[in-house]
């Protein structure tokens, strides 16, 4: 992996910690993350007009990462409602680089290091630490459980559109589609939600739809590279955002304890740096 593909992954990985605080600090969080899907579409409008379409054999991983991203949003509003930002997001985006690395080896041959499974038994470590040396009252089991489900529909679309983006022969055009498909997701929240649409200010609406802007962004970036390196290391290396999303809701949501939930993210970052490491020697 390139020094410009490490650095294009690293602030994606800022990005998304950042739009789903954006979610983790709305009143409605449904409503809000409608307003996300929407956010990707106006982007995907302008990247398929100024792209060639994919390939009609990237067309069922569209549709299938559509689908899977809407089971996404689902967990994911269930996981935020129930837990701390800073325990939830963690345990979602620690465990998906271990369910990534074994797909990518499965479906695609990319083969592990003895290196880079050192560095997913560190991600591991650091999510256990985070998720039973804190105060389990404040996220309970449910919560937990909806943020592993987070992880294992992360995985799946991430080796979807991992092995869809490098069939399309055109990036920016899997990727537009890819965020035009998220006009579904919206049309059905805003459709059995329309009151509560309608109640929201439009500074809210607003923040709602740059979060949309943020989180195509992230996801764009990662896609990219992609196709430029190992499905397995770049999305452990888009996983660092665990360390933003720690500083996030220890500093923005005042989660606590600061302590072992500072710890518990570092050694995760720490699993991950491994895990790129081990990829460059």
């Amino acid at each position: 992996m390139s020094a410009g593909i490490f650095a294009v992954v690293l602030f994606a990985a800022f990005m998304h910690a950042l739009w789903n605080a954006i979610v983790k600090g709305a009143g409605d969080k449904t409503i809000m993350l409608g307003l996300v899907a929407l956010g990707h579409v106006v982007p995907g409008i302008i990247m398929v007009m100024i792209s060639p379409s994919p390939v009609a054999a990237a067309i069922p991983y569209i549709i299938a990462s559509t689908v899977i991203h809407w089971a996404y949003y689902l967990l994911l509003n269930l996981a935020y409602r129930a837990g701390d930002f800073s325990i939830i997001y963690p345990i979602a985006r620690g465990l998906a680089p271990i369910m990534i690395a074994l797909g990518a080896q499965i479906w695609v041959g990319e083969a592990l290091s003895f290196g880079v499974w050192c560095g997913i038994l560190a991600v591991s470590g650091g999510i256990m630490l985070l998720t039973f040396s804190t105060n389990r009252a404040a996220t309970p089991l449910s919560g937990v459980l909806a943020a592993v489900g987070v992880a294992i529909i992360i995985a799946m679309y991430s080796i979807v559109d991992g092995i869809g983006v490098r069939l399309s022969t055109s990036t920016v055009g899997y990727i537009g589609w890819l965020f035009i498909a998220e006009i579904i997701v919206a049309l059905y929240i805003f459709a059995t939600r329309w009151e509560r649409l309608l109640q929201l200010s439009p500074r809210t609406m607003m923040t709602g739809i740059s979060g949309g802007l943020v989180s195509a962004t992230a996801y764009g970036l990662v896609l990219f590279a992609k196709t430029q390196a190992p499905l397995g290391i770049v999305s452990a290396l888009r996983e660092t955002s665990v360390i933003f999303a720690a500083m996030i809701g220890v500093f923005w949501f005042s989660e606590g304890p600061r302590a072992q939930r500072i710890v518990a993210a570092v050694v995760v970052a720490l699993g991950i740096a491994t895990i790129t490491a081990a990829d460059m020697i």
